[in-house]
């Protein structure tokens, strides 16, 4: 984990790390030779003096190796330490440039949870009158950065400073606290909406094997003048029952979420933790409507992507369209091709980079992992779930009214009662 802010920002990939071998330049032909005029050096017993065009090629050889590496500048012949390791550094980055796993932190930010009413539903009174339950992701930077980010209107800020900020000593977990929401007057934010198969979270506490439940995602954007359109009231024909109605999705909590994955030595080993903590409700106005789906204050999952090219392993999900990923995933991800008996590869992964979330239709598998606090600092590791519920403990304090307003829900159409606790 990153310990300080510039280390955080190269992990991020917004700055680059210094080279802490730098390479020497080459010294120029003309100071080479007059500082060895008058030095001639016999040809090596049984070898043959290199011809002109011999030299050139092989200097034109080395040019063209260095053209292939543009960042790192040439080093002269004899330096021999050097050039062994830049040949180490090499090797070692090869096993990164092969895969995009990324372990750690690979994203924070807001977690709301909605249930739909059933067709002609208005008021659910229990889990029997749900359709749906969706999970909504809302990314976020992390909030050590926010500051240095600025409100988004353009301010320029004092470049010393922010070098200043990086250097400052981070928090342990401080990687997993998102930002806060965004307050301005835009309702431009990414988001990801994902509906749960079984209308409600696994248990992780119920007894012998773990829970899983099946994932979608239903829907992705920038605009949540989008979303808001889609959890909204329909009202369409059809042709056996006429106008049907479906009332709107009601918010029935709202918290903080990171998406951690652990550090493997071998890829079989590598898991990928989505954790959550509830700051709305708090914990002792959770009430029925959290309960029958399965939301707690604290929860983690397991959380894996399903190769859209291997056949489904539940009925229920044969009918839905598989999403589309491109070959690079394919291969370095599933394998395809390389990894596992069949030709598409692996069958499942785990989230190795938040781009395999940003599919329409991707499949997720999630299992449950542990409850409560010490289950998601269990989880996150690193101080990261203590950090995540303490930061969310402080939302809390803030109104319902306001956490409306993060997403640009009306209270008229959206329903607070199930923020409360209460069906609705």
């Amino acid at each position: 984990m990153p310990t300080t802010r510039r280390q955080a920002a190269i992990h991020e990939g917004r700055i680059k790390k210094e080279d802490p071998h730098p390479v020497k330049k080459r010294a120029s032909h003309k100071k080479a030779k007059s500082e060895d005029h008058g030095k001639v050096e016999p040809p090596a017993k049984g070898k043959k003096p290199a011809s002109k065009a011999a030299a050139g090629k092989k200097r034109g050889a080395d040019e063209a190796e260095i053209e292939e590496k543009p960042h790192r500048k040439r080093a002269p012949s004899k330096a021999k330490s050097p050039s062994k390791r830049v040949r180490v550094s090499e090797d070692e980055g090869s096993e990164d440039q092969s895969s995009l796993y990324q372990s750690g932190t690979i994203e924070r930010g807001h977690i709301y949870f909605f249930y739909r009413p059933k067709v002609e539903v208005e008021d659910v009174e229990s889990i029997d009158e749900v359709k749906n339950l969706h999970m909504l992701l809302i990314p976020r930077p992390p909030e050590f950065l926010s500051a240095s980010e600025g409100d988004g209107k353009g301010t320029k800020t004092d470049p010393s400073k922010t070098e200043e900020a990086e250097m400052t000593l981070l928090t342990r977990g401080a990687d997993a606290v998102p930002a806060a929401p965004v307050t301005r007057n835009t309702s431009k934010q990414h988001y990801r909406l994902i509906t749960v198969g079984k209308k409600k979270l696994p248990d992780p506490e119920a007894k012998g094997r773990h829970e899983v439940f099946w994932g979608t995602v239903t829907s992705i954007g920038d605009d949540l003048l989008d979303l808001v359109e889609g959890l909204g009231p329909k009202t369409y024909e059809t042709k056996t029952r006429g106008t049907r109605h479906d009332g709107a999705a009601r918010l029935l909590a709202r918290g903080g979420y990171a998406i951690v994955n652990t550090e493997a030595q071998v890829p079989s080993k590598r898991e990928t933790h989505l954790g959550y903590h509830i700051s709305h409700p708090s914990s002792s106005e959770m009430g029925d409507v959290q309960a029958s789906l399965g939301v707690s204050s604290s929860s983690s999952f397991v959380v894996q992507v399903k190769n859209p090219r291997a056949p489904a392993t539940v009925p229920s999900m044969r009918h839905i369209k598989e999403t589309e990923y491109s070959e690079e995933i394919m291969k370095k991800v599933f394998g395809a091709g390389t990894k596992g008996r069949q030709s598409f590869g692996l069958r499942f992964a785990s989230v190795e980079t938040p781009e395999l979330l940003d599919h329409p239709n991707a499949q997720l598998l999630f299992v449950a992992a542990r409850e409560g606090s010490q289950g998601l600092e269990t989880s996150l590791g690193e101080g990261r779930g203590e950090a995540l519920e303490k930061a969310e403990d402080k939302e809390a304090s803030r109104r319902v009214e306001d956490v409306f307003k993060e997403l640009g829900l009306d209270t008229e159409i959206f329903l607070p009662d199930a923020l409360e606790g209460k069906w609705a």
